[in-house]
């Protein structure tokens, strides 16, 4: 990843940069900031320039004072995240895959296409989701610290530098932070330790003590308006309601953007649900095999989605049928449907729906059959209508 290629933060890209044109590469660099800043994204453009074998400065007329070349080797290989000479440690646990003893290196391809997916803009959540953690808590464990020192005592493969991307170091475990505190402190010549993380005070004081902070502020309203235009096609309207509300992180701004998105698509998914299921007829019969057989394909997240959509619309309803407008949360499209639905969606049948629409995302959750699940559900979304 390209400085230019990183949305905001002009200041601290110019300052990493000038780091390595004045040969002041700290060897062991703390990037703390918020979600969403961007941290990581920037750790990684910096490990890409400073490896870069055909490093770019621009003159005093360009705001980015200088940036990788982007096609180089290097860079070639830091696009595809596969460069030897960076290693990445971060949170893992035992999986269904991984049963005993794991490291960061099991993991190392769900990395990749989840950073290169993202355009390296991931939350702690979104990582966790990807290697299936469920209940558990990841940690960054001794067998990676070990890994650590064992990187490091090899000479480098292509770059001047070895690099360690330490991503939420705050979950070290406290009992395997000293295997790596003496390398730390001092490392080997020419190699850069940048740990990121999101939370100061859960750092363990002997890391801070042997680190440069390097603080990430948050991303500025315009930056987030800007990006969600260009980079998440989103109006100027959605851009200007998301950035205010988005607090700096381009996460969360993206994640708003994708469940405006979503709940358009749900919507629509429900609405002819709804009234297939109240019909019921020879003809409707045709029309339901071919949505089952639809929102089947779409996957369980989105299914257990669509059912957390509709629970929404049902309590909504109820806020409606009671009279309580102010606290209802439907554009103007949902609103004319509930209304339309209002003989149907009243407080009789609210509570009955809600217990179907519960009870299917969790079978949706236990790895139900969705064609099954959904074929159930209508018959019974049916009885429940015309009870």
């Amino acid at each position: 990843m390209k400085f230019s290629e990183i949305i905001g933060q002009l200041p601290l890209k110019n300052y990493l940069i000038n780091t390595v044109k004045n040969s002041k590469v700290s060897h062991a660099q703390l990037f703390l900031g918020a979600e969403g800043s961007g941290k990581l994204a920037l750790a990684i453009a910096y490990s890409q320039f400073i490896s870069c074998t055909n490093k770019q400065y621009f003159g005093s007329d360009s705001p980015l004072i200088g940036d990788s070349c982007g096609v180089c080797p290097s860079c070639v290989k830091y696009n595809k995240l596969i460069h030897p000479d960076i290693h990445f440690y971060y949170p893992i646990t035992t999986t269904k895959e991984v049963k005993t003893k794991p490291k960061s290196i099991d993991f190392i391809q769900t990395w990749r296409e989840l950073l290169i997916k993202n355009n390296y803009y991931i939350s702690l959540n979104d990582w966790y989701d990807s290697i299936g953690v469920e209940n558990k808590q990841g940690i960054i464990n001794a067998e990676d610290c070990d890994e650590i020192v064992k990187k490091l005592s090899l000479k480098s493969y292509e770059s001047e530098f070895k690099i360690v991307i330490i991503w939420m170091v705050e979950k070290l475990f406290h009992a395997a932070a000293p295997k790596i505190l003496k390398i730390l402190e001092e490392p080997p010549e020419k190699t850069l330790f940048i740990l990121i993380s999101e939370k100061h005070e859960q750092i363990i004081n002997t890391i801070i003590s042997r680190t440069q902070m390097v603080k990430i502020p948050k991303l500025s309203t315009k930056d987030i308006n800007n990006a969600l235009i260009q980079h998440f096609n989103a109006s100027e309207i959605q851009a200007r309601k998301i950035s205010n509300v988005a607090d700096g992180n381009l996460i969360y701004a993206k994640s708003l953007i994708e469940e405006e998105e979503d709940d358009s698509n749900n919507f629509t998914a429900l609405r002819q649900w709804l009234r297939i299921c109240y019909r019921l007829n020879n003809e409707d019969a045709l029309n339901l095999v071919k949505f089952v057989d639809e929102i089947s394909k779409i996957g369980r997240e989105k299914q257990k989605g669509f059912f957390n959509y509709a629970l929404k619309v049902v309590r909504n309803s109820s806020l409606l049928n009671h009279g309580n407008d102010k606290l209802v949360k439907l554009d103007e499209n949902e609103i004319e449907f509930v209304s339309k639905f209002s003989n149907i969606l009243n407080s009789d049948r609210i509570p009955l729906l809600s217990a179907e629409f519960t009870k299917a995302s969790y079978h949706i959750e236990r790895n139900a059959n969705p064609k099954v699940l959904f074929m159930d559900l209508s018959f019974t979304l049916n009885s429940i209508m015309h009870s």
